[in-house]
Protein backbone atom coordinates (compact mmCIF):
# COMPACT_ATOMS: atom_id res chain seq x y z
CA UNK A 1 0.00 0.00 0.00
CA UNK A 2 1.34 3.41 -0.96
CA UNK A 3 1.11 6.15 1.66
CA UNK A 4 -0.53 9.47 0.89
CA UNK A 5 2.84 11.19 1.18
CA UNK A 6 4.44 8.83 -1.33
CA UNK A 7 1.45 9.34 -3.65
CA UNK A 8 2.03 13.07 -3.48
CA UNK A 9 5.78 12.70 -4.08
CA UNK A 10 5.18 10.40 -7.06
CA UNK A 11 2.61 12.78 -8.54
CA UNK A 12 4.87 15.80 -8.01
CA UNK A 13 7.79 14.02 -9.69
CA UNK A 14 5.56 13.09 -12.60
CA UNK A 15 4.38 16.69 -12.94
CA UNK A 16 7.93 18.12 -12.83
CA UNK A 17 9.14 15.71 -15.51
CA UNK A 18 6.02 16.46 -17.56
CA UNK A 19 6.57 20.20 -17.14
CA UNK A 20 10.13 20.03 -18.46
CA UNK A 21 9.01 17.86 -21.36
CA UNK A 22 6.09 20.19 -22.12
CA UNK A 23 8.36 23.26 -22.24
CA UNK A 24 10.74 21.47 -24.61
CA UNK A 25 7.82 20.32 -26.76
CA UNK A 26 6.31 23.82 -26.88
CA UNK A 27 9.63 25.30 -27.98
CA UNK A 28 9.75 22.84 -30.88
CA UNK A 29 6.07 22.66 -31.84
CA UNK A 30 4.82 26.24 -31.41
CA UNK A 31 6.80 27.56 -34.40
CA UNK A 32 5.20 24.90 -36.62
CA UNK A 33 1.87 26.61 -35.93
CA UNK A 34 3.17 30.13 -36.25
CA UNK A 35 3.09 30.76 -32.52
CA UNK A 36 5.93 32.98 -31.39
CA UNK A 37 6.45 32.80 -27.63
CA UNK A 38 9.31 34.01 -25.49
CA UNK A 39 10.91 31.56 -23.08
CA UNK A 40 9.17 33.25 -20.15
CA UNK A 41 5.84 32.75 -21.90
CA UNK A 42 6.61 29.06 -22.39
CA UNK A 43 7.32 28.81 -18.66
CA UNK A 44 4.08 30.62 -17.77
CA UNK A 45 2.00 28.46 -20.08
CA UNK A 46 3.51 25.33 -18.60
CA UNK A 47 3.04 26.54 -15.02
CA UNK A 48 -0.64 27.19 -15.63
CA UNK A 49 -1.13 23.44 -15.99
CA UNK A 50 1.12 22.30 -13.13
CA UNK A 51 -1.47 22.67 -10.37
CA UNK A 52 -4.12 20.87 -12.37
CA UNK A 53 -1.72 18.07 -13.27
CA UNK A 54 -0.57 17.65 -9.69
CA UNK A 55 -4.13 17.49 -8.38
CA UNK A 56 -5.20 15.11 -11.14
CA UNK A 57 -2.33 12.71 -10.50
CA UNK A 58 -2.80 12.72 -6.74
CA UNK A 59 -6.57 12.28 -6.87
CA UNK A 60 -6.39 9.47 -9.42
CA UNK A 61 -3.73 7.70 -7.36
CA UNK A 62 -5.90 7.94 -4.25
CA UNK A 63 -8.98 6.77 -6.19
CA UNK A 64 -7.21 3.70 -7.50
CA UNK A 65 -5.77 2.98 -4.06
CA UNK A 66 -9.28 3.15 -2.60
CA UNK A 67 -10.53 0.77 -5.29
CA UNK A 68 -7.67 -1.60 -4.56
CA UNK A 69 -8.34 -1.57 -0.81
CA UNK A 70 -12.08 -2.18 -1.30
CA UNK A 71 -11.31 -5.07 -3.61
CA UNK A 72 -9.32 -6.83 -0.87
CA UNK A 73 -12.19 -6.75 1.68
Amino acid sequence: MQSRTMSLIESATNVVVGYVLAIATQIVVFPWFGIDAAFREHLAIGLSFVGVSLARGYLLRRLFEAIRVRGTD
